[in-house]
């Protein structure tokens, strides 16, 4: 097998694992019996963790001049952690889990975008012929998943985890290396990023629309269950959210369009408000789980609209830190506050209310993607 299809398989699995983590975390602390406020409280804390994880394994790779090496300590890691982290039931304890899975587990997603992006060029081939492996291998597992749970018990993710872990780490054993070619974020590079208005009015613009989206991300099973859903009924949902898109990502080098940015973005922040009002009114959870379908036309247009905007109002040199300063602000700081936040309006006044709150946010994002699309917009088109 060749890197190529190697990596393709491995960008599969790694996904699974974080649709095990992402998606069934919140769903696997519901049915420990843990209240909203405690769940949040878990992801939210985690999300700390990775503010701080994500630069620190960056760091250690461009030391050690590896990116698989340090991959291979994290996969292992994470596999041991996760299989103890869904075989425990003590607040503590789940707690003390999740902050070594948010430390171990989701710095691997740069790095392997990274040996994603570097294998492409090496071969020849897209990046997206490889990247969509992900978005598959995540839809894929939420659907094994949701039924798994459903006919052997919430406990059988930790044998499922722990499964995908080690075959992970069986398809990382041959793959080529590269080293890593980011920088870290250095204090200097940072203030020269963040002293550029139109940057600083762009980064809020993803928190406004990060947040609700994140809310979603962390409460979208709880709400399922508590409409009296069922776990695979998580697990189709989330295999409609993360297949619609495949296509989207695959086909990214038509739609996205240079100086159209804002205005893409414009476009997703309707269909988010229009996804999470419409969630906000549903008492069923059948007609919830096929709402995620209107997922084609939020996060995977939505993010990848932001990237390439970011990598047109930085100067090429900060181009790196502007990456890992949009992942952080989108996986990092809008998750703790979506977690922290969420979870106690969620806990204090009922998933109805919550998602009418997100669906306004949502709406202030349009009208403030708007505003910069008047400001910016033109200019960025005519340069």
């Amino acid at each position: 097998m060749n890197s190529s299809n190697l990596l393709r398989s491995f960008n599969f699995l790694y996904f699974a694992l974080l649709a095990m983590f992402v998606s069934f975390l919140p769903v696997y602390l519901d049915a420990q019996g843990l209240p909203a406020t405690k769940i949040g409280l878990i992801i939210g804390t985690g999300g700390f963790i990775a503010i701080f994880s994500q630069p620190l394994w960056g760091m250690i790779s461009d030391r050690t001049k590896t990116i698989k090496k340090v991959m291979l300590l994290l996969l292992g890691s994470s596999t041991i952690v996760g299989y103890l982290l869904y075989a425990s039931s003590s607040f503590i304890v789940l707690l003390l889990f999740t902050m070594l899975m948010y430390f171990f587990l989701m710095p691997l997603d740069p790095l392997t975008e990274s040996l994603n992006f570097q294998t492409a060029e090496a071969n020849g081939v897209s990046y997206g012929s490889i990247r969509t492996f992900g978005a598959v291998g995540y839809a894929v597992m939420s659907l094994v998943v949701g039924y798994a749970t459903q006919y052997f018990g919430i406990n059988s993710l930790a044998f499922l985890f722990a499964g995908i872990g080690i075959i992970s780490i069986l398809i990382c054993l041959p793959l080529p290396d590269a080293p890593v070619t980011g920088k870290p974020i250095s204090l200097k590079s940072l203030r020269k990023f963040l002293g550029n208005k139109e940057t600083i009015w762009f980064m809020l613009l993803i928190f406004i629309v990060a947040v609700p989206q994140r809310i979603n991300d962390t409460f979208l099973g709880v709400y399922i269950r508590k409409l009296g859903g069922t776990p695979d009924m998580v697990g189709l949902a989330w295999f409609l959210a993360a297949g619609s898109e495949i296509l989207v990502f695959a086909l990214s080098f038509w739609w996205l369009r240079k100086g159209k940015e804002l205005a893409i973005i414009s476009f997703t922040a309707v269909f988010y408000f229009i996804r999470f009002f419409l969630s906000a009114w549903v008492t069923d959870p059948h007609i919830l789980v096929y709402i995620q379908l209107l997922q084609t036309f939020t996060f995977p247009i939505f993010y990848s609209a932001a990237i390439q905007y970011l990598y047109r109002i930085v100067p090429e040199e900060w181009r790196a830190t502007g990456q890992t300063v949009l992942a952080i602000l989108f996986f990092g700081v809008s998750g703790i506050v979506a977690s922290y936040l969420g979870g106690w309006f969620y806990e204090s006044f009922g998933g109805k209310q919550l998602y009418l709150w997100i669906s306004g946010m949502s709406f202030a994002g349009l009208l403030f993607s708007f505003v910069l699309n008047a400001v910016y917009g033109k200019r960025k088109l005519v340069s």
